[in-house]
């Protein structure tokens, strides 16, 4: 039985939807973590298959993205964010998301070339994004960032400030496998999430309860995340690989 990881996050409720209506389902262990655990499972081995930060691929041996999809964003996300109670050039350290691995290696881009600062990081632990105040700062990712983007005087969304200093999108995370995968087995697979995507109003009709903190989650869904891994975003990952390489 293959072992897949997959981030538990509300932008990937239409690939788990996909996947839990097809039949790949009976024939797979689908694990469902936040994307720090997602690659240290395809890292370790742990499993065959994973929805893993991109940050993460020059450190697989044997790499594949099997996928022609992708968590990724041509513009702001609104869950990847810097926040903060004082102006950027203000902030004296930043608390970084433990449940991140890209987000805060494209954090440490946009620092270095996009504003030119070097404020301290320091690593967090559960309830970091409680303790924004002052000139310290927060990098949080993922669905708790829904409750602070009205909280805070000072946003910074990192794939909007990517794309306005590349003019590429930005990819979060990539389906990867860490051995090579049958063709039939990757033909099912995306038709899977194709099947998922395609059907994101029923997904969320599921599913909504387990996200409370998305005031329009179709929105989001449909105009914050941009799923297809298309030459646009195979770009802009190549470009972001490089730079922190």
């Amino acid at each position: 039985m293959l072992k897949i990881s997959a981030v538990s996050y509300l932008n990937t409720i239409p690939f788990i939807h996909g996947l839990k209506q097809s039949e790949l389902i009976n024939t797979i262990d689908l694990q469902l973590d936040y994307p720090s655990i997602c690659a240290d499972k395809l890292i370790n081995g742990t499993v065959d298959l994973a929805l893993v930060p991109v940050v993460v691929i020059p450190k697989l041996r044997h790499p594949y993205i099997i996928s022609d999809y992708c968590i990724g964003a041509n513009g702001a996300v609104d869950t990847v964010c810097l926040y903060s109670d004082v102006p950027i050039d203000k902030i004296e350290s930043i608390g970084l998301d433990y449940q991140s691995r890209t987000s805060v290696a494209l954090l440490k881009v946009l620092l270095k070339e996009y504003w030119q600062l070097n404020p301290e990081l320091k690593k967090s632990d559960v309830g970091f994004e409680d303790n924004i105040k002052g000139k310290h700062a927060a990098l949080v990712i993922g669905d708790r960032a829904f409750t602070l983007n009205t909280k805070h005087k000072f946003i910074y969304d990192l794939s909007a400030i990517w794309k306005e200093m590349t003019d590429l999108p930005f990819v979060f995370a990539a389906w990867v496998s860490n051995t090579k995968l049958s063709q039939d087995f990757i033909n099912a697979f995306n038709k899977a999430l194709e099947k998922g995507l395609g059907n994101i109003d029923k997904a969320l009709a599921l599913e909504r309860e387990s996200y409370p903190n998305c005031e329009n989650p179709e929105d989001y869904l449909n105009n914050k995340i941009s799923y297809s891994l298309d030459a646009e975003k195979q770009k802009g990952m190549e470009l972001f690989l490089r730079k922190i390489s």
